[in-house]
């Protein structure tokens, strides 16, 4: 199977090779399909689905926004232990739809359940049935315009038909390249580990370059495992592991109302049950997951629409977790400091205006800040050693460590963002068209 070389001659991705991302391969269970819907002006995959044809356990969490797409409705609205497909179309947010948006889901879900019941009679010897509770969604895309049903639709009988029952890196990478839209390169991450004395595998795809700041999540990821693991466990290790991985990212500071990670189970390593989320066997899993959410999060900072720089905010030495975590977004979040990296100005007044903006209670004495391994500020005053031309030299890095230590307690939290450049307003400028 071709990659869609519109997907991937992107700005970017043009200059990457398929050896400099993982070999995702085949994860038992999992089916994978995507076909051109022909959402966009030019011929590209723009529908994708996942298929598990004995279905899969899973769980997600959604975006915190008070105004949420019509698909992520669709999801919290079904009661079901058992997911056998999710379906993602890009161009479309499918948000601020009203019914007509929720209807289209329904009427999706229909279809493709019903082809979906049909494919189990030809290909399994104990068929099941599907129903549209078991179907799920991702949409991404442009807010407020009709929901493209009608192409969706005509277009489930190919997405059916092209289902792929064994992967490979090029199947991956059609999937990953499919669900993008103003991304410049697709994000995909693989780990292998153990359960007890099981072998396991987890895959994810992600998308993401705007609209990118917590809470929950800021971009649209799926996990896909082979391990078995209930709902109830992968719920509470996803929520976990999301904490300090996609909650601890921000691109512009904007959340989306699509926002959603999931995380699916298929069961077929055949592992031994896992009763608790602190079973010792699953520790090994638990850290690969870690990693793979981390991986997938610093991927969608790395490529944030017109990033230059990638950025580390580390805040140290906090009262509390939660006091590390408001002063590292405040930074991060901050425009003014944003743009002084991105016109390579060492302008360390900026870090001290965002941690004073946090409204946290900070003592001056105690204060240091670094950029890498450079001290500017030292308990509460300007390094005795402190070189301008050294900090200048430093923000020509591609990638920038700020490091600031509280200096009142234990906690620290680390954020990753970028940042802000004429380019990002050129993309968002022209967003729709």
């Amino acid at each position: 199977m071709g990659i869609n070389l519109s997907n991937f001659l992107a700005s970017k991705s043009q200059n990457r090779k398929m050896g400099q991302f993982q070999d995702l391969d085949h994860l038992d269970g999992l089916s994978v399909s995507s076909v051109s819907a022909n959402l966009y002006n030019s011929k590209r995959d723009d529908l994708v689905m996942f298929y598990f044809r004995d279905g899969a356990n899973f769980a997600s969490v959604y975006t915190q926004s008070r105004i949420l797409s019509e698909n992520i409705k669709w999801n919290l609205s079904q009661k079901t232990q058992k997911i056998f497909s999710l379906i993602i179309n890009t161009k479309n947010a499918n948000a601020f739809t009203g019914d007509q948006g929720y209807k289209s889901m329904q009427h999706i879900a229909e279809i493709v359940s019903k082809q979906l019941s049909e494919k189990q009679k030809e290909d399994e010897d104990d068929p099941k049935i599907i129903k549209p509770k078991n179907i799920i969604f991702g949409c991404t895309g442009t807010i407020g315009e009709k929901f493209p049903e009608d192409k969706i639709k005509f277009k489930i009988p190919d997405l059916v038909k092209n289902i792929k029952y064994t992967q490979n890196k090029y199947i991956w990478m059609k999937a990953a390249l499919g669900i993008m839209t103003t991304d410049t390169q697709p994000k995909m991450s693989m780990e292998e580990c153990k359960i007890g004395n099981t072998s396991v595998k987890i895959y994810g795809i992600a998308k993401g370059s705007g609209m990118i700041h917590p809470n929950m999540a800021t971009t649209l990821g799926y996990i896909f495992t082979d391990a078995n693991i209930s709902n109830e466990i992968l719920k509470k290790l996803l929520k976990k592991n999301i904490e300090n991985t996609f909650n601890a990212i921000s691109c512009d500071g904007d959340t989306s109302t699509n926002d959603m990670i999931t995380i699916f189970s298929t069961g077929k390593a055949k592992n031994s049950l896992i009763k608790t989320v602190n079973d010792k066997k699953i520790k090994s899993f638990d850290i690969s997951l870690n990693n793979i959410l981390l991986n997938l999060a610093k991927r969608v900072v790395a490529d944030g629409e017109g990033a230059s720089k990638f950025i580390t905010v580390n805040v140290l030495n906090s009262k509390t977790e939660q006091d590390a975590k408001k002063i590292c977004f405040s930074i991060a979040n901050s425009p003014l400091v944003k743009t002084a990296i991105a016109g390579e100005d060492p302008n360390w007044g900026r870090i001290i205006m965002a941690i004073g903006k946090s409204g946290l209670d900070i003592n001056l004495n105690k204060l240091s800040v670094k950029f890498g391994d450079l001290m500017i500020v030292n308990k509460g005053k300007i390094y005795n050693q402190y070189n301008e031309s050294d900090a200048v030299n430093y923000m020509k890095n591609s990638n920038i460590n700020i490091i600031v230590d509280i200096g009142m307690g234990k906690k620290n939290f680390t954020v990753y963002t970028m940042d802000l450049t004429k380019k990002y307003i050129d993309i968002n400028a022209d967003y729709r068209s």
